[in-house]
């Protein structure tokens, strides 16, 4: 499955949306990816998630890891199709961190599995909460990277690169147009 074939899939799906928007990372974008929107279909996700499965073939993994919401589904089907277990970290005190009895043993080498990757801020999150518990991060994938190419050192497998502008709130030119916000992710800032 090659990018074009991802962005047919999102855009088929009307997973991509145009307006105002205020993303996780607290900056602001004319360009939203709903991957939920995608993802509600069982057949899509494991075809999404067989092609980042794909691109570790090799790659010694033990665990996959996700963040809650947006990750979990897409970390799941990546963990089935590499067969391996999956844990996903939830938000509490404002940190990621593994909730409901999920753990991770030292030495577990974790894939870290993203919806979409924005600033690399929760990524970057994910390995230290990985590191934290005795774990290693082994590699990173996302259905999507806004953006630049960044480069976290790990391999990494991104299905679709989304060239989106966004901007400080302070620097917004939809804010100044005075355009309605929304805040459609799982976690609003303030």
């Amino acid at each position: 499955m090659n990018q074009w074939e991802v962005l047919e899939i999102l855009e088929r799906e009307r997973a991509v949306q145009k307006g105002h928007f205020l993303l996780s990372s607290g900056l602001h974008s004319d360009t939203y990816v709903q991957c939920a929107r995608v993802l509600q279909h069982p057949h899509l996700a494991e075809s999404l998630a067989d092609e980042l499965a794909r691109g570790f073939a090799g790659l010694p993994v033990d665990v996959v890891v996700s963040p809650a919401l947006g990750g979990i589904i897409i970390g799941y089907m990546v963990a089935m199709a590499m067969r391996r277990r999956m844990v996903f970290a939830e938000r509490e005190n404002g940190r990621l961190a593994l909730r409901r009895g999920q753990t991770l043993q030292r030495g577990e080498r974790a894939l870290i599995v993203e919806d979409v990757i924005t600033t690399g801020s929760s990524v970057r999150e994910l390995m230290e909460l990985v590191e934290s518990k005795g774990g290693v991060t082994a590699g990173l994938g996302a259905i999507i990277e806004r953006g630049e190419d960044r480069d976290f050192g790990v391999p990494k497998k991104v299905l679709l690169r989304l060239e989106a502008p966004v901007w400080e709130p302070d620097a917004c030119p939809l804010c100044r147009e005075g355009l309605e916000l929304e805040a459609p992710g799982s976690r609003h800032l303030t």
